[in-house]
């Protein structure tokens, strides 16, 4: 880890914490104790309003704050990649969003890693989901924040259709599949249903209720279960 690196770790750790002993940093960084002293010193003299002394332990003093922008190489890498998948396998809002991200963060880094921007070689293949699944996939945001009752058709693979009203709650990306995770009225049970295969869909006038046993994280647990 460079220097650097540690010592804004250094005061993320002591933003989270009351007080915390040199051991306790050494041991989370992976250094020695009397680098920590020495990183302390540093930041202390560099303005950092940390209380403390060695022994007993150090607090950052309340209402410090850092720069909001403040990512390691991999972050960048992370984020660039993430925002790449974004723009490829998600509705064009999302990807929107995700391409003025970076465009933000760009703005506020340092020269020496706005390069990185760039120079990320991991790559989302450069494809875009259906016009159709991207519409169903915005409408259903929608629906799943504002708990709104949905209601379409959906064809399974044999080609069998019906016609499903469902309570949305969440949205499941599979590498090349998104699938809305639901409960639905008709089966009395949670379904996934593929947005490829989803027709006609509209949100109801009507939210549904939060009920133990139909919520996303019943349906994480039962999938859970399935495994």
């Amino acid at each position: 880890m460079r220097r650097a690196d540690r010592l804004f770790q250094i005061i993320q750790f002591l933003r989270t914490r009351r007080v915390t002993t040199a051991r306790r940093l050494a041991e989370e960084l992976e250094v020695s104790e009397r680098t920590i002293y020495r990183d302390i010193r540093d930041l202390m003299a560099s303005g950092v309003p940390i209380d403390g002394e060695a022994g007993i332990g150090y607090a950052l003093r309340r209402g410090f704050d850092l720069p909001p922008l403040m990512f390691t190489e991999a972050e960048i890498t992370a984020m660039t990649l993430g925002a790449r998948i974004v723009d490829s396998w998600a509705d064009p809002e999302l990807a929107r969003a995700a391409n003025s991200v970076l465009s933000k963060i760009e703005t506020v880094l340092p020269d020496g890693l706005k390069q990185r921007l760039d120079q990320t070689r991991l790559f989302s293949p450069l494809t875009r989901i259906p016009a159709e699944t991207a519409a169903c996939m915005a409408q259903l945001r929608a629906a799943i924040d504002t708990r709104r009752r949905v209601r379409f058709r959906y064809s399974r693979a044999d080609g069998v259709t019906s016609r499903r009203h469902v309570w949305p709650l969440g949205l499941f990306f599979w590498g090349s599949v998104w699938t809305l995770g639901a409960w639905c009225e008709l089966r009395s049970a949670f379904r996934n249903f593929r947005l490829d295969r989803v027709r006609e869909l509209s949100l109801c006038e009507d939210t549904f209720p939060h009920m133990a046993g139909r919520t996303l994280q019943d349906l994480i647990n039962k999938e859970r279960d399935c495994q």
